[in-house]
């Protein structure tokens, strides 16, 4: 049993190239990209991002906030962009899941990337090797928790009130304004800003919808 959970795992990181929703355009066997990448990050940071990653795959947080750990990544001294970041945070996604669903060991996971991934530094290994050890079997494999929802979760939610001063058309407008900064975790765990303006009508229309909301549930 133990020897089919590794190949499915092997199988999977072989696959990983195909992406789910078109989201992964690299595979492992692509070495060089995501085990290049992996090695410019620190061990500290490489991490911090392995155990996010755990904790979403938990449902104890939201999602993997790749913006800022990138941001202080590069505030280190590293050059990485949060794109290649992003993709990282796929792959390990993946990979952790996977491992889970075919319930490996930490030697049977470390044993399955050594071979498959030849390229992986070895800082990285250990990492995962630590954090898988300490807390891969707290990862729910149930059919439930596969089964991951395909929209976004709400993160948190910003305002702030501006007044337009001038445009292309009018030199003064003067006319108040609400931006409005949602923070969303998507499908695959990555947490993004959407930002959006409106116009005040719009924005009391807005907060007259979430009374409503606010008025149904509390009958629930």
């Amino acid at each position: 049993m133990a020897a089919e959970s590794a190949r499915a795992l092997a199988q999977a990181l072989g696959t990983l190239g195909k992406g789910r929703g078109g989201t992964r355009g690299r595979d492992w066997g692509d070495a060089g990209g995501a085990a290049n990448k992996i090695n410019l990050i620190p061990q500290d940071f490489f991490a911090e991002l392995c155990e996010q990653i755990i904790h979403h795959l938990n449902h104890k947080i939201p999602g993997v906030n790749t913006a800022e750990l990138c941001q202080r990544i590069q505030t280190s001294g590293i050059e990485i962009n949060v794109g290649d970041l992003a993709k990282i945070a796929n792959i390990l996604s993946f990979l952790f899941s996977t491992a889970a669903r075919n319930n490996l060991s930490t030697e049977e996971l470390v044993t399955t990337l050594g071979s498959a991934v030849s390229t992986l530094p070895k800082h990285a290994l250990q990492v995962i090797r630590h954090v898988w050890n300490e807390q891969g079997k707290s990862i729910t494999a149930s059919e439930d928790a596969r089964n991951v929802a395909t929209v976004g979760q709400f993160v948190d939610m910003k305002w702030k009130l501006g007044v337009a001063m001038s445009s292309d058309t009018c030199r003064s407008l003067k006319y108040p304004y609400v931006t409005v900064t949602l923070r969303v975790a998507d499908p695959s765990g990555q947490i993004t800003d959407k930002s959006f303006e409106m116009t005040i009508p719009q924005f009391k229309n807005f907060f007259r919808q979430f009374k409503e909301m606010a008025s149904v549930l509390e009958t629930v």
